[in-house]
């Protein structure tokens, strides 16, 4: 990270929780959809949310946040 997106991220990082989601979404949003993941229509998200709630239902173990947090940051290009 250059200095100035260190400093940036300082600074955000004090914001308030709403301020901060807020400028998350708004980020999230201004990035091109370059993930396959990205491309899946409304109706393929509601369906995949609909799997994975009926596991949690039942019983099957999840992620635990340190995995899925390494799991996401492999998937990001790295600089």
């Amino acid at each position: 990270m250059a200095l100035s997106t260190k400093q940036l991220l300082q600074d955000a990082l004090q914001l308030p929780d709403q301020q901060r989601a807020e400028l998350a979404a708004e980020l999230l949003d201004s990035l091109p959809p370059a993930l396959s993941g990205q491309d899946r229509s409304s109706a393929q998200w509601l369906a995949e949310i609909e799997r994975r709630a009926k596991a949690a239902q039942a019983g099957a173990s999840g992620v635990t946040w340190e995995d899925a947090r390494e799991q996401v940051l492999n998937r990001l290009p790295k600089p």
